[in-house]
């Protein structure tokens, strides 16, 4: 039996500009995203067996542990396309990312299953077939394979590397509350004003001279949910500079905030920062 342990870190989106609807359903979108400090945990082990068998287990009561988890389907897509048969794929996974959140919880976990189990079969699939992996997969895995700070486009696979930058960041999230894409996007189309602000290259210039990116963060979708819950209203009440990730329902402030507390029904996670790698092995 081989094993390996895998890190897979959280996402930011930095500004997430929603550019058109798709033939496909998705959106292409116009973002800045970042992976920050926030890990789960994956212990991936494979074994010849005289069947094929991905096996799931995990900490986490909120997610399901067969077929439709996103790791079940990586880790699927990964043999099949390896052309490898007859191994038992075990992998537990360590919830640390909230769910349902805009962090990109469930797509850091396939890629980092990407990740390991080519590390597991001694690299059989190239950087750039890991990437196509990814990318059929859904629209943030491919930043969370790479890392660092990305430039992501198309609806969102498609991912150039930004000059890194180092900042704190402190996440706050209403427990009870997720925020699905297909809710969000679905918000944003019926919005008859879409404003558009360019915070995105914006945002690029600022990162390539090494100013100041805080007065160029935005999300679209944080404009198309804000007005249907008052618990994201009462963050940006507390916090006016905070901004929501993805879509939804974690926002975010590129700073420490000691000074103000949040109600037992928020979730606050600190001393967070920007990071330059992505999924990685575990030390």
């Amino acid at each position: 039996m081989k094993s390996i342990r895998i890190k897979c870190p959280a996402k930011l989106n930095l500004t997430l500009e929603v550019v058109n609807r798709r033939e496909d359903g998705f959106h292409n979108i116009n973002s800045i995203m970042q992976l920050i400090s926030l890990y789960d945990y994956l212990d991936i082990s494979v074994e010849k067996s005289e069947e094929t068998k991905i096996m799931l287990s995990g900490n986490s009561k909120d997610i399901p542990y067969n077929e439709k988890n996103l790791v079940y389907k990586a880790a699927d897509l990964f043999l099949k396309e390896a052309g490898l048969e007859n191994y038992n794929i075990k992998i537990n996974i360590e919830k640390n990312i909230p769910i349902a959140a805009g962090l990109a919880g469930g797509s850091t976990d396939a890629a980092g299953t990407i990740f390991g189990l080519n590390i597991l079969f001694d690299n059989i699939l190239s950087e750039e077939k890991m990437h196509s992996l990814c990318a059929s997969l859904g629209s943030d895995l491919n930043v969370c394979l790479k890392g660092g700070c990305l430039h992501a486009t198309m609806r969102g696979e498609k991912v150039e590397k930004l000059p890194d930058r180092v900042y704190p960041v402190t996440l706050i999230k209403p427990k009870n509350l997720g925020i699905s894409a297909k809710e969000a996007y679905t918000k944003y189309a019926s919005k008859k004003d879409k404003p558009k602000y360019f915070m995105t290259e914006k945002m690029i210039e600022a990162l390539k001279k090494g100013e100041d990116i805080k007065e160029f963060l935005y999300n679209d979708l944080e404009y198309a949910v804000f007005d249907d819950y008052e618990e994201l209203q009462f963050i940006k009440s507390k916090l006016p500079k905070s901004i929501m990730s993805g879509s939804g329902s974690t926002y975010f402030i590129l700073d420490t905030i000691e000074n103000i507390e949040f109600p037992e029904e928020y979730q606050v996670i600190k001393n967070l920062h920007f990071i330059l790698d992505g999924c990685s092995v575990a030390e």
